[in-house]
Order: structure tokens, then C-alpha cells, then sequence
């Protein structure tokens, strides 16, 4: 027998192996189960030394430096939920107007024409569809990136994925991941706010939640559909209560939880807890301000237009302007199967008006700079009409090409990056996936995607995954 022959003779399964008595399986696992019970008198803490055994020294919304100067402090992110057609909002295709009914080369289905007319606007001369007249005369503070895509073309998995770049894995959002790397302005306020008119996004909480980070950078949902501000943020007064005696029980468990660290262990978790119970204190007389839009002179209410749109946006501008760092602003409803002649100009019209005076808003504050303002869907619409149509059709899902538009925070407005194919079936220059919108993202506000990272479960995980590069060519 050569060497060769020993070695796979010795290092073979053999039949018997798979046969054990209770007597020689305890006789070959039972220092294992010592190790168990040893590891259960010691606490894990000593074994499993990763972030979540940190959870409390990091869990902080104190405001941190990023790993390097930039413009952006802050984010506003206008999610435009359902997927808007981009060949008639921000990229225009005249071949679809000479294809119109007919098969698209190497295409299935039939072309199906912009019924909206494009028109060169400001000095950069970029051509924005009739449906956006506020947002045509602010071009030149845009810069419309036209050449996204994304993997799958169904909204929940989409949606989720836009949110935290994964589809599959329950993982932190965007918003979570900017907070725990900036922590926030405002020790009164969340960090991280998504504004939602009523009902819950498809994929829901996993849109704004914070996964395996620290529970301090989760996300707070407001159910914008309502006015008034009880209603807005739900108990978010006490009625039994006064403030003084709540400041009492909120300092006692404070020392019992000083006691239960000296005496047993720090708990991530229950850490995580108070601060949520001590930002939910502070937030009785600081949010109540930030969210009531009464306040705001008739001149500018009637600016943003007065709608549930309108009246997200002026919120947005009222929490940037009180140091939160990230705000969500929710604007579905583009999911135009069919009808899309008379139901986009519908949806357009209700953030065009709100929108441009956000950014005129902005500017006149002397916020613009340092706001990173970003509106677009999850996917977009396909260049022929949808199979479902009828006199009046709509377009189906695209992963392959959509539209992201960006202003403010260190952006080059009036510009126009990348592009489609001539019928806008698919993006063909330049092309910027999902991870790297969100590396781009980060880096207007100073990160470096791929140092940005939590370690969890023995892994080091970060917003893109293990993907992304940074979209240079739209950073001023």
C-alpha cells in the first residue's frame, strides 16, 4: 500500500463511524458539555467578544466626526414608493415616439411613447418632462443620475432592498447606519425619522429598523395622515403623569441599572431600553414643536403647497433645522400599471410644488449645502406598454434602468450622470446599482462605505454588503 493509499484509508468515513452507543457518544462529547456549563457560569460576554458585548459602550447618539470632511450633515430622503416611470419623468426617448406601436428590436411587446412633452430647462439645459414645472425651473440645482438599477423588479423585495441593501436578510436601514456613524445634532430628538402618510410601506418596519444595530438607531415611524401632533406621534404625552415625577422614576431606574452593571453585567439590550424610555421623555416638549406646522407663517404653508406632501416636506425642513440627521419621507403611489396619461401628472403634481419650495426652503435658510436631498423609487417602468393595458395603458417593472435624483450636500447640480439605451430599456453607461447609490450616499457625508462597518456575529457587516463604489463623477 503506497502513501497515498494510507492516507484516504485512514481519513475515510467508515461505516461504523455512523453507529455510536449512548456509553461512547458521551464518552467522546462529555468535556463538551462542560464547556457548556462553564460558559453559562461565566456569561457569554467573555466568549463572544463582538459588538453586540459592546453594544453599550457604542450605543450612543452623540455627534461623531466621519473618517472625512464633507459638505452633508444631513439626509432627506424622498422615497417615491411604487416605481416611477423614468422614460417620462427625467429621461427622455425620442425612438420610442418613432417606435410608438411598433416591436422593439430585440425587445418584447410593443413601444409605448411618453405622452408627456419634454422640455431644456434652466442653464444646464437638461430636459425635464411637462409633469415637473416647479421642479424644471430648480434644475440646475439637480443632478439626475439616469442610469440605476437594481436586481429584482418586485416592490417589496425592491423596496427593503433600496432601504438597507439587502433583499433577502433582515438587515439595518440606510438611515440606522448613518446615525450610528454620525449620532445626531439634537440629544432631544430620534436621529432617524421616516414620515409615512398612513398605512405601512411594503416590506414595513424592515424599511426603517435597525436589525442588529444598536436599538438607539432605530428609526421612529410617524403617521404623517393626521395633523394634530398627539395624534402624529402616539402617547407621546402623559396624561397620569407630570413631568417632574417622571424625571424621578426615570432617575431611579438609572441607579438600579448602575447597581445591576456593578453588581452583574452590562446588558446591551436592557441599555438600549432607557435611552429609548429617557429620548421619549425629552421628546414630550421638543417634538411637539418640531412637529407642529402651525407654527409656520401662511406665506410659507401655502409655499409647499397645503397637502399631505406638502406638509411632510415642511416637517422634513423643521427636523433638519432641530439637528436630525436623517429624515424619511415617504411619497408612494407610482405604481402606474395602467391609466399612466392621467395618474402620473396626479402623483407628479403632488410633490412637484412641495419639493421645489423644500429645496428654495433650504437655500434661503442656508441649509441646502449641508442637506443631502435625494428623491426616487425602487425600480422603474419598462419602454413598452404593459400587457395588462387597455386604451389608456400603463408599463410594467424594470430592474434593469431607473431614475435617481439628487440635490444639495455636496452634489453637482445641473448635471445629468449616466445613461440608457436609446429606448430606455436598460441602463448602458455608467451604471450605478443600489450599493452604489448608497456608497455614494455615505460618502457625501464623509464615510468611507467600507470602513463603516459593525462586527456581529464574528463578521464585520456594513450598509453594501461587500460590494458598491462610490459614484465620483456626481460628488462637486
Amino acid at each position: 500500500m503506497n502513501a497515498d493509499d494510507k492516507y484516504k484509508q485512514e481519513h475515510s468515513a467508515r461505516l461504523e463511524d455512523y453507529f455510536l452507543t449512548r456509553r461512547q457518544f458521551l464518552n467522546r462529547a462529555s468535556m463538551g458539555f462542560g464547556a457548556l456549563s462553564l460558559a453559562a457560569l461565566f456569561g457569554e460576554g467573555m466568549f463572544f467578544n463582538d459588538a453586540q458585548a459592546a453594544d453599550a459602550a457604542i450605543a450612543s447618539l452623540t455627534p461623531r466626526a466621519p473618517h472625512f470632511p464633507v459638505k452633508a450633515k444631513h439626509v432627506v430622503h424622498i422615497f417615491a414608493q411604487g416605481a416611477p416611470s423614468h422614460v417620462d419623468t427625467w429621461d427622455p426617448k425620442p425612438a420610442l415616439t418613432k417606435y410608438n406601436g411598433k416591436t422593439i428590436p430585440g425587445s418584447e411587446g410593443v413601444a409605448m411613447a411618453s405622452p408627456f412633452k419634454f422640455e431644456k430647462k434652466g442653464k444646464s439645459g437638461i430636459e425635464v418632462s411637462e409633469v415637473f414645472p416647479k421642479l424644471g425651473e430648480m434644475v440646475d440645482d439637480l443632478c439626475v443620475v439616469r442610469s440605476c438599477y437594481t436586481d429584482i423588479p418586485a416592490h417589496e423585495v425592491a423596496t427593503v432592498f433600496m432601504n438597507t441593501g439587502s433583499a433577502r436578510l433582515a438587515r439595518p436601514s440606510i438611515g440606522s447606519w448613518v446615525l450610528y456613524g454620525l449620532g445626531t445634532e439634537n440629544q432631544n430628538m430620534p436621529g432617524f425619522i421616516s414620515l409615512r402618510p398612513g398605512g405601512g410601506p411594503p416590506g414595513g418596519s424592515a424599511n426603517w429598523q435597525s436589525s442588529f444595530l444598536p436599538g438607539v438607531y432605530q428609526g421612529v415611524s410617524i403617521n404623517t395622515k393626521v395633523t394634530a401632533v398627539d395624534q402624529l406621534i402616539e402617547n407621546i404625552h402623559n396624561p397620569y403623569t407630570p413631568l417632574k415625577e417622571q424625571r424621578r422614576q426615570l432617575d431611579l431606574v438609572h441607579q438600579l441599572n448602575e447597581l445591576h452593571a456593578q453588581n452583574l453585567q452590562k446588558d446591551a439590550h436592557l441599555e438600549a431600553r432607557l435611552q429609548a424610555y429617557e429620548m421619549a421623555f425629552k421628546m414630550q416638549t421638543e417634538a411637539t414643536d418640531a412637529f407642529d406646522i402651525q407654527k409656520e407663517p401662511a406665506v410659507v404653508r401655502e409655499a409647499y403647497g397645503r397637502s399631505s406632501q406638502g406638509n411632510q416636506l415642511l416637517i422634513a425642513r423643521r427636523l433638519i433645522e432641530r439637528g436630525v440627521r436623517f429624515v424619511q419621507v415617504w411619497a408612494g403611489g407610482w405604481d402606474h400599471h395602467q391609466d399612466i396619461e392621467d395618474r402620473l401628472p396626479e402623483r407628479a403634481k403632488e410633490i412637484d410644488q412641495p419639493l421645489a419650495a423644500f429645496i428654495q426652503d433650504l437655500k434661503q435658510r442656508n441649509l441646502f449645502d449641508s442637506t443631502l436631498v435625494v428623491w426616487g423609487g425602487e425600480f422603474g417602468r419598462k419602454p413598452v406598454r404593459d400587457r395588462n393595458g387597455n386604451d389608456n395603458p400603463g408599463r410594467d417593472h424594470n430592474a434593469k434602468a431607473f431614475t435617481t435624483v439628487f440635490a444639495g450636500g455636496g452634489v453637482k447640480g445641473g448635471s445629468v450622470y449616466g445613461a440608457t439605451d436609446e429606448f430606455g430599456a436598460a441602463a448602458t453607461t455608467n451604471r450605478v446599482h443600489i450599493h452604489d447609490l448608497h456608497a455614494t450616499m455615505l460618502a457625501l457625508l464623509g464615510f468611507d462605505h467600507t470602513k463603516l462597518t459593525y462586527r456581529y456575529n464574528g463578521r464585520d457587516f456594513r450598509l453594501t454588503n461587500v460590494e458598491g463604489n462610490v459614484v465620483k463623477g456626481i460628488i462637486a
